[in-house]
């Protein structure tokens, strides 16, 4: 993994000149400590630059930016092409001449070349994010790999872009501006972080999983999707035709373990040491037992807990696998000082607020790995979202099942809107009552009743939070908009515009999808991508740590995406599908115990000092001067939670993760949460 940034400037104004692209690209010195480059065309217009964290091919041959061998082509890249061989081989028959031993870098300029841009990101398996620029069309291809692993921002104003895998990068040029997205703000609160493309700065931009951006030689602007989280890619009928019920799950079975074990082998291609963050649950336990096949000597784990809280330590377990699969096995345990003096690098390293608390433990497991001599790690993100592994999915599928298609499906329309009615009044009676207020207010306006798996402030909360009516409306960039990238709704303050913009081409393409699959797709199109890759991306490479994810292989994903619910949740079993695929590979005592997720005790810490301090920070942040919260609101989520009245510790980070950002990012003032 690297770190990418480059200009064009299109409009014949004046470029940055080297010493603001060198500072740019320096803010990203941690994503590559191993060297730096940076290449400007003839005319002064187009820069690119790159970061290097060295993995593959540690020669100075396979220094970035890397040209084709006319240099007709240019490429800047972040991120691993893990089929680059198998590339390379077929580009050398077709007569491509390489300069590099094995750089997986060049077989994108090489391709580039032979097949186009979009025959190119069909042919790679990878994570990345690169800007490809053509000297002769005088044209910038910007992508994003087909889940989202790997960031790639980009700001498109006074008649250039820019583009970078951080925000801070962009910030650095002194022409970006910076200030809040009041909508995107909104959105933050629903979803704990922004729907790409939108980022929590006014003007600054993500390219969103699976898409290619590409700017004209007139800065004339298309954006198109290569690639969709849809069914009906891996699995004919006719593989199904005639099997029982049994006969189909094993069917599922041996593909997941056959495609899974294919992807961790895939991960492992690497220069430099490697290793598995383990945290005793079905993932990770399965990450380290099949890179265990593929490896003569120990594998290196590494697990933190809490010494504070010892509740939600799996340590247990981590130790369990490790004995069983004879790791190099390594603990980190932290506490509530240690968090403390972590929050300022937290809210620089984020670049956006990321409202998860699990960004904390994961800094310090991938510094130790690090600290190490670790530069790779294998990741078990994108499991739960695949087989219906989180608790919270069974509880909407009993919902919509028991309450949700009867209520709609019975109740008069006139009916359902006087008992959303009732309960929102009795919900301002009994706080507790909202989340379900929120619910029957959703069935009775025909909304869906799952956004996300991952929300803080649901609507009527948001309704006493915000003044909405004072978050300016519209503001987005007219050719974002024409281009297709950025959807209209999302410049009104309605969350249920992103969600919607999500499900009704879906169904428009793939009507009758169950309920399950549904959810999974708007999985993959905000939280997977947008939350948890991010927190991942940002937090590990902070740490100069390259995160990879076997779960998100495109071609187990493709595959998953083609199971029916009745498999994957059968006899109403969370995961059953890839329980029964790793049975016998990891411990039973791991496939069967109770799921505890990979988490943080703040809920803890926000009742003692630290919650008093959290709440000051956030009622003295000049975001609140801005008018659109409502001071008592959040007073009050505080006092109720030191009280233990109820938990809401979520609404607090939420808020706290904000106002930081704001005072940090916006402002120029440090964090006083921690002072």
């Amino acid at each position: 993994m690297c770190g990418i940034f480059g200009v064009y400037q299109f409009d014949g104004g004046p470029p940055p000149g080297d010493q603001e692209v060198i500072r740019a690209r320096d803010t990203m010195i941690h994503r590559g400590p191993d060297g730096a480059g940076m290449w400007r065309s003839t005319d002064g217009r187009t820069v690119l630059a790159h970061r290097r964290l060295a993995i593959i091919d540690l020669s100075g041959s396979a220094t970035q930016p890397m040209p084709n061998e006319d240099e007709t082509v240019w490429v800047t890249f972040n991120g691993e092409i893990y089929n680059h061989r198998a590339l390379r081989s077929e580009l050398l028959a077709a007569g491509h001449r390489f300069r590099t031993d094995h750089s997986d870098t060049e077989v994108l300029v090489h391709g580039y070349e032979q097949w186009g841009i979009d025959g190119l990101v069909t042919r790679i398996a990878g994570d990345y994010a690169f800007a490809i620029w053509d000297v002769k069309a005088r044209r910038l291809s910007l992508v994003r790999d087909r889940i989202g692993v790997k960031p790639l921002y980009f700001v498109y104003a006074r008649g250039r872009i820019a583009f970078a895998s951080e925000i801070k990068a962009l910030l650095a040029l002194s022409s970006t501006e910076r200030d809040v997205d009041p909508l995107a703000l909104y959105h933050y609160l629903s979803f704990l972080t922004t729907p790409a493309p939108m980022t929590m700065f006014k003007g600054i931009y993500k390219v969103p999983a699976g898409f290619i951006l590409e700017i004209g030689a007139r800065g004339d602007l298309s954006a198109r999707r290569y690639w969709d989280a849809t069914p009906g890619r891996a699995t004919a009928e006719t593989d199904l035709s005639g099997l029982s019920v049994d006969a189909q799950e094993e069917y599922y079975v041996e593909g997941i373990r056959r495609r899974l074990r294919a992807a961790v082998e895939r991960r492992m291609m690497s220069d430099v040491p490697f290793g598995v963050f383990l945290s005793g649950g079905i993932d990770s336990s399965t990450n380290v037992a099949l890179m265990t096949e593929f490896m003569d000597r120990p594998v290196d784990t590494f697990t933190v807990g809490f010494r504070d809280h010892t509740h939600l330590n799996e340590l247990e377990y981590a130790e369990l696998v490790a004995k069983r699969f004879r790791t190099n096995h390594h603990v980190v345990m932290i506490d509530e000082r240690d968090m403390t003096g972590y929050l300022d690098r937290l809210i620089h390293s984020q670049d956006e607020p990321i409202a998860d608390w699990v960004c904390i433990p994961l800094y310090f497991v991938s510094k130790l790995a690090r600290d190490s001599g670790t530069t790779v790690i294998q990741v078990g993100e994108g499991s739960d979202e695949q087989f219906s592994g989180y608790a919270s999915y069974m509880g909407y599928l009993d919902l919509h099942r028991r309450y949700w298609s009867p209520f709609r499906r019975w109740l008069p329309g006139v009916v359902q809107h006087a008992m959303a009615g009732g309960i929102a009044a009795a919900a301002r009676l009994r706080p507790s009552l909202e989340v379900y207020a929120d619910i029957v207010e959703r069935a009775a306006r025909g909304r869906e009743h799952f956004w996300s798996g991952a929300m803080a402030f649901w609507d009527t909360q948001k309704r006493q939070l915000l003044r909405s009516e004072l978050l300016p409306k519209g503001g987005g960039d007219g050719r974002l908009l024409q281009s297709g990238l950025l959807p209209e709704s999302y410049l009104e303050p309605d969350s249920y515009n992103v969600v919607r913009s999500f499900y009704e081409p879906f169904d428009r393409a793939f009507g009758g999808q169950d309920v399950l699959a549904r959810m999974i797709y708007s999985e993959f199109k905000l939280r997977l991508p947008e939350l948890l890759l991010m927190r991942v991306d940002k937090i590990g490479m902070s740490a100069t740590i390259e995160a990879r994810v076997p779960f998100l292989d495109h071609e187990l994903v493709e595959f998953t995406l083609d199971i029916p619910m009745s498999m994957k949740v059968r006899n109403n079993v969370a995961k059953h599908l890839l329980k029964k695929a790793v049975t016998g590979l990891i411990p039973d005592e791991i496939i069967h115990r109770k799921k505890m997720g990979f988490g943080a005790p703040m809920s803890q810490w926000l009742r003692g000092d630290f919650g008093r301090q959290v709440e000051s920070a956030i009622m003295k942040s000049t975001l609140l001067d801005r008018g659109w919260f409502d001071r008592s609101y959040i007073q009050a989520l505080s006092r109720d939670h030191r009280a233990q009245r109820r938990d809401n510790s979520l609404y607090l980070w939420t808020l706290y993760n904000l106002t930081a950002w704001h005072d940090y990012w916006i402002d120029g003032q440090r964090s006083s949460a921690a002072a």
